[in-house]
């Protein structure tokens, strides 16, 4: 996919990050709307059908840790890349922004060239899909990676697009252990940096909802996905 066809819906009700952020990413090429609060972000992810959001948490109206839950629950939009951008770096507000359905999380102040990194690594999962097995059986548990589904015991569930591929990481070689900086460099990519929190988020919601027995804790090293 060419740069100038990837969307991208920045939202912030300051103006001066829209403007900085937007230039800086209008400049790489890729198509960029706006809006400054949380009603407005949802309002115009239905109407664009963005590849990326890039979020704000406290704003006007409706926060972005409420607009995210919203974006998710909109079928079209259940696997666009949603990432936070915000000053609040505290553990509750990233923890808050995992559990409504975010990808990445971003602290600002960040510098220009950074933040396009950033971008470019979330948007890898937009270029040409590796050829491999796309429909992975293992006991129970169906894995359909070109359709972004899994079945459990004949009944479908849909997955955030990081809790799928963080499942389809593990079950692409049951037993095996892996290490945490693989899981984040295969999962998220090795330019974005997340919360050390970030994988153990996700793998407690898959627990939930495949099955806590599935997914064994290997101390101080990674997880592994055991049939």
């Amino acid at each position: 996919m060419n740069k100038k066809d990837i969307k991208i819906l920045l939202v912030d009700d300051e103006p001066d990050i829209l403007e900085i952020v937007g230039y800086n990413l209008s400049n790489e090429g890729y198509q960029i709307i706006t809006a400054e609060n949380g009603v407005e972000a949802v309002k115009k992810a239905k109407k664009e059908l963005p590849h990326l959001i890039i979020l704000d948490v406290m704003m006007p109206e409706m926060d972005g840790i409420e607009a995210c839950e919203q974006i998710r629950i909109i079928p079209e939009l259940k696997d666009v890349t949603i990432t936070f951008l915000t000053a609040r770096g505290e553990d509750y507000s990233q923890l808050a922004g995992f559990e409504a359905g975010a990808d990445d999380y971003i602290t600002k102040p960040i510098k220009p060239k950074v933040l396009v990194s950033k971008v470019k690594a979330l948007l890898r999962r937009y270029k040409e899909d590796e050829k491999k097995e796309n429909v992975v059986k293992i006991g129970d548990l169906i894995i359909d990676r070109d359709e972004y589904k899994i079945i459990l015991k004949g009944k479908e569930i849909l997955l955030p697009r990081k809790e799928f591929e963080l499942l389809s990481l593990l079950t692409s070689k049951p037993g095996k252990v892996f290490k945490r900086d693989e899981i984040l460099d295969k999962v998220w990519g090795n330019e974005v940096v997340v919360g050390g929190r970030t994988i153990d988020v996700h793998i407690r919601k898959l627990r939930e909802k495949i099955g806590n027995d599935s997914f064994k804790t290997v101390k101080g090293v990674g997880y592994k996905f055991v049939d």
